[in-house]
Formats: C-alpha cells, structure tokens, sequence
C-alpha cells in the first residue's frame, strides 16, 4: 500500500497506533472514531496490536519491533531493522506461497512497524497441540512453504548477482547472534543465560562434559555462522505458526537471513518432537494419545516427503544452474540437508529444555517428577540426534527414535 505515515520512532500505545491505520483507508472513514483496539503481544521482542471495527467487523495486526527484548528489557538493545527484514520476508514468501503468509499491508522501517493481515480465527499450532489436536493440513502445507522458500532463494535458481544481492539484503547479525548463543553456545556451557532445574544438573554437566557431543555442536554451529544457502525464516518452531482446520500462516520472520538449508525443517520437527514427549502427560486417555502421537510422527514423516518431492519438481522444472542437470547432485544436497536437520534438531531439542527459552509443551507439566522425566528424556534424545546425525539415512529412523524415546 503507497500510503505514508509518520514516521518518527516512538513506541506505539493503544492511541498512537490509530495514527498508524487510519492514512490506510483500511477501515470505513465513518466508523474510525470506533475502532477497538487491544496490544495482545506476548512475545520477548514486540508490540503487537489487534485493531478492529466492531461494526464490520473487519480487522488488522500492527506489529512494531521495539529497540530492545521486551523479556529482559532496555539492558539488551535489539536493531529495530529486524521489523524490515521481517515484512520482506514475507513479502519474498508471499512471492512463490502467497496462501501460506499472512497479507502485509503496509510497513515503515523507520518506524519499524507491520501492518498485517488479522489470522484472530486462527490459533497458535503450539497452543493447538498441547491441548491434543491435529491438523490433518499442516504437514502439507509446512512442506511446500519450506521447499518453496529455499529453492526459490537458493543458487539453483537465482543469478548469483540477484543471490548475493540477497544474501546483503537478509544480513540480519544481531538476531543471528542470538541463535548462536541461544542455540549453539550457552546450553553445552556453564552460561548464566541457562535455565533448569537443580534435578537436572548432573544431565545437564553430562552434555557439557561430552567431548564428542561438543563437536558435532561445533561444526552444526560454524555450518550456521558460514553457509549462506537458502533464505531461512530463521525461527520456525511451532509458536511461530497458526492453523485453523483448513488453513496454515507462517508468521514472525524477524530472524530471516541465509544459512544452511536444514535448519528450518530442523526446528519444526524438534518441536514437535517435544511435544510427543509432552502427550504422555497431556493426553491422559491412551487412545486419544496414541492417536496424538501417531498424527505428530505422520507429521514429521509427511512435511520432509512434501519438501523433497516439491524440492525436486522445482529443480528439475526451474533450475537453471547446469549442475543440477548432473546426475546424484540433487540426491546429494538433500541427504546432506537431512542429516544437517537431525543435528539441528537435536541442538534445539537441548536449548528447549535447559535453555533461555524453553517451550510450553515441557513446562506446563503438572506434575514435577513428570515434567522432570520427560525433560531428561528430551536432553537424551537431543543428544543421541547430534551424535549421530550422519547415521541417519531416512525420515523413518527418526520417527523411530522420537517414537522410543
């Protein structure tokens, strides 16, 4: 939308954000007097603001990034250019999936501020799943958002002038920096960034004691820091997504850059292999957990068979590197992909749990013995993953492992 607002920095309130939508005609001139507004941010980096006619009752989202992490405060400053990366993000999404994203409106990066398509009729796939339900598109759907969005930002598709014009573009240093502590660094050390119970600390002195562990988490890391492959989301774990029964919105790009091409696919299925540990304490009538946990494998089965058969139709029909037409290059890039998604996978599985941040799905275990026996659980899983991500030839094995842990 080629509107202008003001455009002066400033944290938006309940008030100040009205100055925001009404240049943007988005609302009836007649009834703007009315909207109701309400902040409904409750993440560590943002305001967020719900904006709606209650005549209409049509409705938007303003995001605005804030100069520091709303977790801890002023005393960790953030780039507000994340706000920036984030609506071109979507916007570079939307380019090749635009149903899987929510519709931006209107953005300013001075004032770091998204105006978004409202998904209030959706729920967040973390809350979702905890509470033990299923969405029988989202495997689907999660699939060909992440093989879209690689391959068409990837050297098998872009002039590597455009590619590298991109990869300027998406340099998002302070947001990387971190996932390089969070993920890859603070929970395989003695950090005052971590977080768990005394219970665990001789788990937790196990993985920082384990030589062969710390590695493999060195070369997944130094694979983050190096490899600029593919445009990332950069976050995509199961609270950056909403679902509704037919319909599935990527969301929260403000950690988009290039980087390895796994690592994606890597955290969506570590989240949902935290939460087949979790349904053992959730889902209390076995049926109804076994039918849970079956859905979360056949999840996680059915997303890397989408994003390989996607991959492979858009290099065989768009590519227009000559190497791809090499016989063994494509098999070779998606097993290496694969097995960089299993360490991947096992490096988050760890940070979830002992981590700054953990998830829900562990957390909001009742029982206190429970919660600490699934968490060992996701520690041990973590951990076996890392070590042995190179064994891994197939998406069976690991439904097979997160099926017995």
């Amino acid at each position: 939308m080629s509107v202008k607002v003001k455009s002066v920095y400033e944290p938006l309130n309940e008030l100040t954000v009205i100055d925001v939508v009404k240049p943007l005609n988005f609302f009836d001139e007649s009834t703007a007097n009315d909207l109701i507004v309400k902040e409904i941010g409750d993440g560590n980096l943002n305001l967020v603001f719900h904006i709606e006619d209650p005549l209409s009752k049509k409705a938007l989202i303003v995001k605005q990034a804030l100069p520091y992490a709303k977790v801890v405060g002023e005393s960790w400053p953030l780039t507000l250019d994340r706000a920036r990366i984030e609506s071109d993000a979507l916007s570079q999404e939307a380019g090749s999936v635009p149903h899987l994203v929510p519709k931006v409106y209107y953005s300013d990066s001075q004032l770091a501020v998204t105006v978004m398509e409202d998904l209030s009729d959706h729920v967040i796939l973390r809350k979702g799943l905890i509470e033990g339900k299923t969405y029988q598109q989202l495997a689907e759907d999660i699939g060909t958002f992440a093989a879209n969005t690689a391959f068409y930002s990837s050297d098998f598709y872009l002039h590597p002038f455009d590619k590298k014009e991109q990869v300027k573009q998406f340099s998002n240093p302070e947001l990387c920096k971190i996932t390089e502590d969070l993920v890859f660094t603070d929970p395989f050390f003695n950090h005052d960034t971590n977080d768990f119970p005394d219970e665990l600390q001789k788990d937790v002195e196990k993985i920082w004691a384990d030589q062969d562990l710390l590695r493999e988490v060195a070369q997944l890391r130094f694979s983050f820091l190096t490899r600029a492959e593919v445009l990332l989301h950069g976050d995509l774990h199961t609270g950056s997504i909403f679902v509704k029964e037919d319909s599935t919105k990527v969301i929260d790009p403000e950690f988009a850059f290039y980087g390895p091409a796994g690592f994606d696919l890597a955290h969506f299925f570590a989240n949902l292999a935290l939460n087949h540990l979790s349904q053992n304490a959730h889902a209390k009538e076995p049926f109804h957990r076994e039918s849970v946990q079956s859905f979360l494998l056949q999840t996680i089965e059915k997303t890397w068979e989408t994003y390989t058969e996607t991959f492979k139709e858009l290099w065989h029909g768009k590519s227009s590197d000559p190497f791809t037409k090499i016989e063994g290059v494509l098999e070779s890039f998606l097993q290496n992909t694969f097995q960089e998604v299993i360490g991947f996978a096992g490096c988050e599985m760890i940070r979830r749990t002992i981590g700054l941040a953990h998830v829900a799905d562990l957390d909001s275990i009742e029982q206190k013995d429970i919660e600490l026996f699934y968490k060992k659980k996701a520690l041990e899983l973590g951990s076996y993953l890392i070590k042995n991500q190179r064994k891994f030839t197939s998406i069976t094995q690991l439904k097979d492992w997160i099926r017995g842990a």
